[in-house]
């Protein structure tokens, strides 16, 4: 294959938000494109803005890893091994599998071969990087938890509100708070509100956005969680709190928030950590202790007392509800009696759809659903799909009728794999040993090889469809033995099975103004399109006919219902 018809693309990745916003990306990105102009490629980009390099759960890379497995590309260029993974043993699986794929990694900062000694090279280098990596880590914790208990500021490397931080530089070799009168009179107000007027959060949100007191980010209202925080921080009443989170791992989540993608940014998430193992580190105070412990004792009788302090699950689909117009999430409300002889009744609204969340402005005009009618139509769906999953297993079978007919068996392609590669051995030899002109022996060559890479492209495809046929199986008997064990129990089963089945079955509902669709998390990818199904009963907007598709990434099986009829009361 000539240089000019390879297929090429790169990689290039940074972790930070804030690299993402001033586009420390696009040194990488240049330097990468003057390597492919040199090479004379034209290349494909594959990004991931501000994703760290701990996780392999990326967009972008998971975009790059499909198109190399669909044979798309031919030659990688990547900055450097940090840039796939900050983990050894992932680079490796990363390089191995691009490899496997016929593809040639190429790393700007230094060349890589295909010998045993550039692997190991490569792979000592990972380790070295990765071993660096935590024993730095380990000291720089070390190290902060050794001065915050020495009592030195600089390790909380800045300031709550009501405070001023001042560096060591500029502090005369010593970091410390200086006191900001003018935000510590806000601080100070807002602990007697709470203190002596047993004022509720809510409460002190609106008087400080009566006074027009901008918030410490600078924004014209002020949030409830930032007045919490506020309330709770010790280091108003001179005893600031070093190392109050740590790292944990993510915990499992219904859907990705909205305008976010599904795979995070982050491996790990910031927790808070037992009291027992925070620093305390002596800072000027704004409020005496006992004013602080009276706020704290008035907050939490706020909280038992508060009348919307009912949490939990309330709503059959709380949490699985999604706007299709503004992706904002579906939450529950109970409506009031009109008159005393009127029925109650419950509803999900869009949150886009609330003024009074965004300045005055609703972003959404989506309508308020009846939440019995939804829910009684969601349920009977997950009931049709578990009363027969063999129709999953049929359209799988359907659809890839015609794909087998097309393809060889992956032995016969191993055969035949197999006596091209003799058939090029043979015409080496033969040219080697003078019986055959260099004439005669470039056509044949060229065509031999171009034939051998046909047939490894299809037996990779072969063997991918095969995994892919696997994968499904497996998922299929799984979702058998599911709808095998509960099926007999659908019809009596109460709210709190009903719920959990459907946080099971479902990854989300999306409502719009003249549609719903379910998305289920049946995950093999190998449909597009799918047949038609009855009539949707019990729909609250008039839905009278849906239309399955199989999607064609992980992510399920999608049921979308059209609006034909009238609307339901």
């Amino acid at each position: 294959m000539t240089a000019t018809s390879q297929r090429a693309a790169y990689y290039a990745r940074v972790s930070s938000k804030q690299q993402a916003e001033t586009e420390t990306i696009a040194s990488q990105v240049e330097a990468l494109e003057e390597r492919i102009r040199s090479d004379g490629l034209a290349a494909v980009g594959f990004r991931d803005d501000g994703y760290s390099g701990s996780t392999l759960i990326r967009p972008a890379l998971e975009q790059l890893r499909d198109e190399v497995a669909a044979g798309n590309i031919d030659r990688l260029y990547v900055h450097s091994p940090d840039r796939l993974s900050r983990h050894f043993a992932q680079q490796v699986v990363l390089i191995d599998e691009f490899r496997q794929a016929g593809v040639e990694v190429v790393f700007l900062n230094r060349a890589i071969g295909r010998t045993p000694e550039d692997d190991l090279l490569l792979q000592m280098q990972g380790m070295m990087a990765e071993y660096e990596r935590a024993k730095i880590l380990e000291r720089s914790r070390r190290g902060k938890r050794h001065a915050a208990r020495a009592g030195s500021i600089s390790v909380l490397g800045g300031a709550p509100y009501g405070y001023r931080y001042v560096s060591k530089h500029r502090g005369t070799g010593d970091a410390r708070y200086e006191i900001d009168e003018e935000k510590a009179a806000v601080v100070r107000q807002v602990f007697r509100w709470v203190a002596l007027e047993r004022c509720s959060i809510g409460e002190v949100r609106r008087r400080l956005n009566a006074r027009q007191i901008p918030s410490p980010t600078g924004q014209a209202n002020w949030n409830r969680s930032t007045i919490g925080g506020l309330l709770n921080n010790p280091a108003y009443k001179g005893q600031a709190a070093f190392g109050k989170t740590q790292a944990g791992s993510r915990g499992p989540r219904l859907r990705p928030p909205r305008g976010q993608s599904s795979s995070p940014r982050r491996a790990l998430v910031q927790r808070p950590t037992p009291a027992s193992e925070r620093v305390t580190i002596a800072v000027p105070a704004l409020v005496s202790a006992d004013v602080f412990a009276a706020v704290t004792e008035q907050m939490e009788e706020n909280r038992k007392r508060s009348r919307v302090s009912l949490r939990g699950a309330r709503y059959l689909l709380q949490g699985l509800v999604v706007c299709e117009a503004c992706q904002y999430g579906f939450y529950g409300k109970f409506a009031k009696k009109s008159s005393p002889t009127a029925r109650a009744s419950t509803y999900y609204r869009c949150t886009g759809s609330d003024a009074n969340r965004f300045d005055g402005q609703a972003l959404c005009h989506n309508k308020q659903c009846r939440a019995d009618a939804l829910e009684a139509a969601v349920w009977q769906d997950a009931c049709a799909l578990l009363a027969d999953p063999d129709r999953i297993g049929r359209e799988h079978e359907r659809r890839q009728r015609g794909t087998k007919a097309s393809r060889g068996p992956s032995e016969q392609l191993g055969k035949r794999i197999e006596k091209t590669r003799t058939c090029i051995q043979r015409l080496i030899d033969a040219y080697g040993d003078g019986l055959l002109e260099k004439a005669e022996f470039d056509p044949r060559i060229r065509e031999s090889r171009e034939r051998l890479t046909r047939l490894e492209a299809e037996a990779q495809a072969t063997a991918e469809q095969e995994r892919d046929d696997a994968e499904f199986a497996a998922a299929f008997v799984q979702l058998e033995t599911f709808a095998a064990q509960i099926r007999d129990g659908l019809a009596d089963a109460n709210w709190d099975t009903r719920r959990a089945i459907l946080r099971t079955l479902i990854k989300k509902v999306e409502l719009g103004k003249e549609s719903i669709r379910i998305v289920y998390k049946v995950s093999p990818r190998p449909f597009d399109q799918g047949p038609n199904r009855g009539p949707l009963q019990d729909c609250p907007r008039g839905v009278s006919r849906r239309v399955m598709t199989f999607c064609t990434k992980p992510g399920g099986l999608r049921c979308s219902a059209r609006r034909l009829g009238a609307s339901l009361p």
